[in-house]
């Protein structure tokens, strides 16, 4: 937790205490259904949670803006999101029922009212949203054509609507044919642990 503060002091109680309780939750809840290796569960503030807040060193999202999650996992980046915006919308999607039971749990457990959970396939959905997320959670180009139907047009944030993607590694050839329209931001830039030395948020405006 302490790491969490160390980047963002602005946290309000709430906040803080929601993200504190983060730790005994997902351990708990990995206890009984494995969603975060053995051992990331004891890293889990620095490869997930702080992780999955670096979405918020590129982007405010403004209140009422309508975020889907897609592979969310167990709740990863959707969970620390919306504990940071609690204005905004999330939607956390994962086909694997056992990944969507734990994320909605967590969600109850927290009180988030700003978080819903959907066990479905990206192409089942018929919704719009301002942004779509994920981390990792396929080769890039195919989670751009399975998500990119999914955003909506009209633009109400500093940033156009788009795919705000996590990822880590060499993934040059991934991004190849969108030089024109992506960004890519080192997290490097604003977390100095070595974790994330390699860890990119990849953003495409569609």
């Amino acid at each position: 937790m302490k790491k969490i503060l160390k980047y963002f002091p602005d946290l309000t109680d709430t906040q803080q205490q929601q993200l504190s309780d983060l730790q005994l939750i997902y351990k708990n809840w990995n206890d009984k259904i494995n969603v975060i290796s053995r051992k990331d569960i004891e890293h889990l503030y620095e490869k997930h949670i702080l992780h999955s807040l670096s979405i918020v060193k590129f982007i405010n999202f403004k209140s009422g803006t309508r975020i889907v999650d897609i592979g969310t996992g167990g709740g990863f980046p959707g969970i620390p999101l919306a504990i940071f915006f609690p204005a905004v919308e999330f939607t956390l999607v994962d086909s694997i029922k056992k990944k969507v039971v734990v994320a909605e749990e967590v969600a109850k457990e927290l009180g988030l009212k700003n978080v819903k959970t959907l066990q479905k396939r990206s192409n089942e959905l018929k919704q719009k949203y301002d942004f779509v997320t994920g981390r990792a959670v396929t080769a890039f180009p195919k989670f751009v054509d399975s998500v990119k139907h999914l955003i909506k047009y009209k633009d109400s944030n500093a940033v156009p609507n788009g795919i705000i993607y996590l990822k880590g590694g060499d993934f040059s050839e991934e991004v190849k044919n969108y030089k024109k329209h992506i960004d890519i931001i080192n997290i490097g830039d604003f977390f100095e642990e070595e974790f994330f030395n390699t860890k990119k948020i990849i953003y495409l405006s569609v």
